[in-house]
């Protein structure tokens, strides 16, 4: 089997689907922007080998990548990079060389749009946020008298909460109208709750081979504009209607052969029109790992190989690996240069040694969501995580440097 992987260098850990795959005995070949000699060692030991492009974004350079690879090995199997930046270039790629292995042409326009997903949520009974795409002020004005203030506005297709806003009064709307974006835009009435993600792998029959979740206590766009700490932890025991509402989601969006990420609002207030606390609201959906290292986060939470899985069902649409084990809740934890922190970075390592296992600098592209410094850590219950994320988050007088 031929599979071209798309950007095996970032993020800095996706050079494992490119191992797991080699182990399977795939031919591995990538794609990157990195030159060759700058690739981790575990990169390059993952490949078969790796072509260079200079700008990602060249459509012509990665045309002429994947015709090499195309002329020098035979039919190219699979393609994919898992990232949800380069999806549309991928359903190029593979319309382009009749890749039949994943989204193709408008397939994969149409799972970025979250106009689209809507849809898709209602077609699986899942209760979504009332919405419009924004296009006047007058029909803007029109839809708040019938959700009422606050109300979201987003861009249509987009990546993470950049270019997100929360909307509070006729003012603030006008303002929006008066600077639109020429990109379309999203309004979706205002939901108080947190974000809890279902999370997993399919195979060609939509069998789950792997699930999870996520729960974001605080919603990224809120993270980004305030620049706030970032906190997002794994759970250990799935709750019931989450795990309903994940299944069906499954069935409803075109998610076969695919990591998947779907996020859902826990509803904290009642509102009418929409639902009562504790219900859960169907927001968006990537199909690919969720972002950062959550992947990772995955194997240390549940004792297994999500980069083993995966390489399985892209070989033979199976796993063997054991996912009914849930030993710890792991969690994500970052620091913002700039803030004065009551514990050094050193002694967080000294005194939670047995139970971070990782830390790092973000990437810079990163850390605008993410934080600049982050920890994993794994514990057996919510005391232990809360009082981890207290220590690594508490400020000194809550000041600034």
């Amino acid at each position: 089997m031929n599979f071209i992987y798309i950007s095996p260098q970032f993020p800095r850990t996706y050079w494992n689907f490119c191992d797991r795959l080699k182990r399977n005995g795939v031919n591995v070949l990538g794609i990157g922007d990195t030159p060759y000699e700058q690739l981790s060692s575990e990169t390059r030991n993952a490949l078969h080998e790796y072509y260079y492009v200079s700008d990602m974004e060249n459509h012509d350079e990665m045309l002429r990548a994947v015709a090499f690879f195309t002329f020098k090995y035979g039919k190219i199997d699979w393609l994919e990079s898992n990232n949800e930046y380069w999806m549309n270039n991928d359903a190029r790629l593979r319309e382009e060389f009749h890749i039949t292995s994943g989204y193709m042409g408008d397939a994969a326009r149409d799972i970025q749009h979250k106009s689209h997903m809507k849809a898709y949520y209602e077609k699986a009974g899942i209760a979504i946020a009332r919405w419009e795409i924004a296009t006047t002020l007058e029909k803007a004005k029109e839809f708040v008298k019938n959700v009422e203030y606050p109300i979201i506005v987003k861009p249509d297709v987009g990546v993470g909460a950049s270019a997100t806003f929360k909307i509070d009064n006729d003012e603030e709307l006008k303002a929006f109208f008066d600077e639109l974006p020429k990109v379309p835009y999203i309004m979706e009435e205002y939901v108080s709750g947190y974000i809890c993600s279902f999370d997993g792998i399919t195979n060609s029959h939509k069998d789950i081979l792997f699930y999870t979740s996520h729960v974001f206590p605080t919603p990224i766009m809120e993270i980004v504009q305030s620049q706030d700490h970032l906190v997002y932890y794994s759970e250990k025991d799935l709750p019931q209607d989450l795990l309903d509402v994940g299944k069906r989601a499954v069935q409803a969006f075109p998610c076969e052969r695919r990591f998947f990420h779907f996020e859902f609002f826990r509803m904290l207030k009642d509102k009418k029109g929409l639902g009562k606390a504790g219900d859960l609201i169907g927001l968006e959906v990537n199909m690919r790992p969720p972002g950062g290292y959550t992947p990772d986060m995955m194997n240390f939470a549940n004792s297994l190989d999500v980069y083993q899985i995966w390489a399985d069902m892209v070989c033979k649409d199976t796993s063997d690996i054991d996912t009914s084990k849930r030993p710890y809740i792991c969690v994500f934890a970052s620091r913002r240069d700039g803030h004065v922190y009551r514990h050094t970075h050193e002694e967080i390592l000294r005194i939670y040694r047995n139970f971070i296992m990782m830390e790092e600098r973000m990437p810079e592209v990163l850390s605008d969501a993410m934080g600049n410094q982050m920890y994993t850590a794994c514990f057996k219950t919510m005391e232990e995580v809360k009082t981890f994320v207290n220590f690594v988050h508490e400020e000194v007088g809550g000041d600034r440097a």
